[in-house]
C-alpha cells in the first residue's frame, strides 16, 4: 500500500475531474482516476504517478469492479455527471432525463455507498461531491438537469447528518458557469452553440474549481466545509448574467 493518502476521482478524463487529479497530486495525494475513456486516464495517471481504472458510474458492475481495485480511500471526489438537452417540460426527452439521473444521482450513490466503509476505516475520510447551482435553483428548459442536481445535492447533504460522529467529512462544491466540455456535451457536440453560453464574460475554469476542492480536502481533520458556492464575478444565478 502507498504511504500517501489516496484520493479517488470520478469523471477524471477531462474538465474538472482532470484538473482535480492534477491539484490533488500536487497536494501530495495518490490519485486513483476513474472514467470511461481509459486511454486518456492512463496517460494522465502516468504523468501524475497515479492509478487509472475504467469506470462507468451508470453501471453497477463497473462500479463494483472499480472499487474492488481500490484498497484504501481517504478522499472521494464525486465529479462524474453532466446534462443533456435544454427542453421545456412539455417537450421533455425521457432518455435525456434517464441518463442525467443515472449519472448524476445514482452514479453518486453507487460510488459513495461502495467507498464509505473504506473512507470511515481510514480514520479521516472526506466525500466531496461536485453538484451545481442547478441543484439549488431552477431555470427554463433545465428541468431534467436541475431535478437531477437537486436530488444529488440532497443525497450528499443527507450524509452530513447520517454520519455525524464518524471520522468522515462531507463537502458539496456548487459551481456556476465553468467553461469545460459540459455545454458541448449538453448540446450533442454543437460547439458553436456551446461557445455562446460563455460569450461576453469570463467563466470559471476547471482549475478554479480544482483549487477549491484541494483547499477543502487539505484543511485540518476537524474542519468541515459543508457547502462552497462559486460563480464567475459576472454571474448572479442560473439566469442572470452580465455580459460585456
Amino acid at each position: 500500500m502507498t504511504t500517501k493518502r489516496t484520493a479517488v476521482i470520478t469523471g477524471a478524463s477531462a474538465g474538472i475531474g482532470e484538473a482535480t487529479a492534477r491539484a490533488l497530486a500536487e497536494a501530495g495525494f495518490h490519485v486513483v482516476l476513474g472514467a470511461r475513456r481509459l486511454d486518456r486516464l492512463e496517460k494522465l495517471a502516468a504523468e501524475l504517478s497515479g492509478t487509472a481504472h475504467v469506470l462507468d458510474v451508470t453501471d453497477p458492475g463497473s462500479v463494483a469492479a472499480f472499487v474492488q481495485r481500490v484498497p484504501e480511500c481517504h478522499v472521494l471526489v464525486n465529479n462524474a455527471g453532466g446534462a443533456r438537452g435544454l427542453e421545456r417540460v412539455e417537450d421533455a426527452d425521457e432518455d435525456h432525463w434517464r441518463w442525467m439521473w443515472e449519472v448524476n444521482v445514482l452514479g453518486t450513490l453507487r460510488m459513495t455507498k461502495a467507498l464509505l466503509p473504506k473512507l470511515i476505516d481510514s480514520g479521516d475520510g472526506h466525500v466531496v461531491t461536485v453538484t451545481s447551482i442547478a441543484g439549488h435553483e431552477v431555470y427554463d428548459g433545465g428541468s431534467g438537469y436541475t431535478s437531477a442536481k437537486h436530488a444529488q445535492s440532497a443525497l450528499h447533504r443527507t450524509l452530513r447528518s447520517e454520519h455525524l460522529g464518524d471520522p468522515v467529512r462531507i463537502t458539496e462544491i456548487v459551481p456556476g458557469m465553468v467553461e469545460t466540455d459540459f455545454s458541448a456535451n449538453r448540446f450533442d457536440g454543437d460547439t458553436e452553440r456551446a461557445a455562446k453560453v460563455y460569450q461576453g464574460l469570463t467563466p470559471l475554469t476547471a482549475e478554479d474549481v480544482a483549487d477549491v476542492i484541494a483547499f477543502a480536502v487539505t484543511r485540518p481533520a476537524h474542519v468541515n466545509l459543508d457547502t462552497i458556492v462559486m460563480k464567475p464575478r459576472a454571474q448572479l444565478n442560473g439566469s442572470r448574467i452580465h455580459r460585456d
